[in-house]
């Protein structure tokens, strides 16, 4: 697999998430459309419907979902599988999935697989790379088909109509980690391990940062780029590195956190997780974590589908977006290490979130080269745009967005 494909993918990304009038989207899947997504009066819908198209000859919803790497990784793909097992469960309603499949014109050879053999009327290719151009012009190819990818490069008016987007505010779940870590350590030095310095990773290290200290203003974050998604041997380095420095909680942003995890334990330190629940890799260090929730995001879209409602007449959203509140991530379930006073300190803050009135960047806020960022009184919301050109640190992290 190229990644260096995948980072020129996830910079396409975030510029299409700027370029795209439908950005700051929040799970609007739940309620509706919004009206750029809605076809002019008297069109005719190009999708498709129950009776026609939505399901196959067995009368079932047929999904089909394809992840870049192993089921079981512990990480990223696996939080998706978990989603695919958690829809699988749902009457009338068949999925299909293949792992290990890269970001070439194979996935598009599984798609269409998918489409002719398993008469999938809708697919999650779940990887960033998959889409640009393999899922669109698959997309093109067969209009009744329903393509949702995960991560967003959807653009009004220049592609498909039957391609939609969907992604998390996990960075909200990151910050309570952060403020985990920051009541947990002894000796006030935090270490993240990330593969590249993109808006979504560094988003994801500030708002961890933030939460630590918003309890503990004298916490540290030592900062480490692998320079790729999935190197474990960079990973267990630099995890063996920080420890040796005197680091005594780790966490990550790389494709599998299992490694970062795993040396954790191994080496009598805590860690929080990514992705999904690491637990069972570290029974004695694992604090907490900050895990994706598709198994009620792709319920959702499931519960829209049966009900007839599509991307191309407008039913379903072509972006869709969400939080804590909206249940697209979640917090992993708090370790033994984990004392009633930092437990009760986390809750106070996942309370906030889930009533809305936590804003994680609400200035003054300085990067790590003592530069104002975000100005005092000035607030970016979760949907904020400037969010996802974030080319900083933050103040207390050690370390450079030049790697």
């Amino acid at each position: 697999m190229d990644r260096n494909s995948l980072y020129v993918h996830r910079r396409q990304l975030i510029r299409g998430l700027l370029a795209t009038s439908a950005f700051g989207l929040t799970s609007q899947l739940w309620t509706g459309c919004t009206p750029t997504d809605q076809a002019p009066a008297g069109t005719p819908s190009p999708g498709t419907t129950p009776a026609s198209g939505t399901t196959g000859t067995t009368g079932a919803l047929t999904v089909g979902f394809i992840y870049v790497g192993p089921k079981d990784d512990f990480g990223y793909n696996q939080s998706h599988f978990d989603g695919k097992e958690a829809i699988s469960r749902l009457p009338n309603v068949k999925t299909v999935d293949e792992a290990n499949v890269p970001e070439t014109a194979q996935v598009q050879e599984t798609m269409l697989s998918m489409i002719n053999q398993n008469e999938a009327t809708v697919l999650f290719p779940t990887s960033f790379g998959y889409f640009d151009p393999h899922i669109l012009k698959v997309a093109a190819d067969n209009p009744k088909v329903q393509f949702f990818h995960c991560g967003g490069l959807y653009q009004e008016g220049k592609h498909p109509k039957n391609v939609g987007s969907y992604f998390g505010y996990i960075d909200e779940a990151e910050y309570i980690a952060g403020i985990v870590a920051a009541l947990t350590t002894k000796s006030g030095k935090l270490g993240f391990i990330a593969a590249k310095p993109i808006p979504q990773v560094l988003r994801n290290i500030n708002s961890y940062t933030l939460g630590a200290r918003s309890v503990n203003p004298k916490v540290t974050m030592q900062v480490i780029f692998t320079g790729d998604w999935a190197l474990p041997v960079k990973e267990a380095e630099a995890a063996s590195s920080m420890i040796d420095q005197g680091i005594d909680v780790l966490t990550c942003h790389v494709d599998s956190p299992k490694v970062v995890v795993e040396t954790a334990e191994k080496r009598k330190i805590f860690c929080t997780g990514y992705h999904v629940n690491q637990s069972k890799l570290a029974p004695n260090g694992y604090l907490t974590g900050a895990e994706w929730d598709w198994g009620t995001v792709y319920s959702k879209y499931v519960e829209q589908l049966q009900a007839g409602k599509t991307l191309q007449d407008g039913g379903i959203p072509h972006l869709v977006r969400g939080g804590l509140k909206d249940k697209f991530c979640k917090v992993s379930a708090y370790g033994s290490a984990v004392s009633a006073a930092t437990k009760k300190e986390a809750e106070t803050a996942l309370a906030k979130f889930m009533d809305g009135s936590m804003t994680i960047y609400a200035g003054e806020i300085k990067d790590n080269t003592g530069k104002v960022v975000i100005a005092k009184e000035k607030q970016l919301k979760q949907t904020d745009p400037d969010l996802e050109k974030m080319d900083w640190l933050v103040e207390g992290v050690i370390g450079s967005t030049k790697g």
